[in-house]
């Protein structure tokens, strides 16, 4: 019988640490893909990655660079020139650390590679709570994008896109990694540094604010 293989994007932050952990669960193997695009913590987002890799055993994994989405520009997180704002959490407006389509240029690279292996499946850790911010986060650009799958690979291909955490707040995605055992202590999500993690970015922020509401002490250490 074949067996069942799903990729799972992880980035090494919370919300794709615990999407790897649902996907652990529910398939008989998983692939890890990582892809980085010229962020500022690269470096760090790395061994988060390979550390996270490591704690599930995973052997069949794939990391690769995007960095022309650097040369693009357009976000905090790739031009140093544009400051990484301080967390605003209750502002609807896109913020400075949006990549433009990002998450496209992600799931198409997750798609090819799907294709290659026989993969059914691909998880992404995409958040709801964030699409104000990150319109790439909303449930129908992934439906939009299953479509294209559909539409642009072969016809015995089969891949559908998993968003297990997409209808989640960052409370309940906490609670969700405690249930199923997610090694958050080995995730990063800092926008800002490699060393000690900011506190203060958005990304920061709603991790923090996170814990707070699940009620948990967060593992990783601040600088505030």
């Amino acid at each position: 019988m074949k067996s069942n293989i799903a990729i799972v994007l992880v980035s090494g932050g919370m919300d794709s640490c615990v999407t790897a952990a649902i996907a652990k669960r529910a398939n008989d193997e998983i692939a890890f893909l990582h892809i980085s695009y010229g962020q500022r913590t690269e470096r760090r987002e790395r061994k988060a990655f390979n550390d996270i890799a490591d704690f599930y055993g995973v052997e069949k994994r794939l990391d690769v660079s995007i960095e022309y989405l650097a040369r693009i520009g357009g976000s905090s997180l790739t031009d140093e020139s544009i400051e990484v704002t301080e967390a605003d959490l209750e502002s609807k407006e896109i913020p400075t650390s949006y990549v433009p389509f990002r998450n496209a240029n992600m799931l198409s690279i997750a798609t090819a590679w799907a294709e290659v292996l026989g993969a059914n499946s691909i998880y992404i850790g995409a958040v709801a709570e964030d699409s104000s911010g990150y319109p790439d986060c909303r449930p129908e650009f992934y439906e939009a994008f299953e479509k294209a799958i559909e539409k642009g690979t072969k016809p015995e291909t089969k891949i559908s896109i998993e968003t297990p955490i997409i209808h989640l707040s960052k409370a309940d995605i906490v609670q969700k990694g405690i249930n199923t055992g997610a090694p958050l202590h080995l995730s990063w999500s800092c926008y800002r540094s490699e060393d000690l993690a900011c506190g203060t970015c958005d990304s920061c922020a709603l991790r923090l604010r996170g814990f707070r509401g699940a009620g948990f002490r967060d593992p990783i250490e601040y600088q505030n």
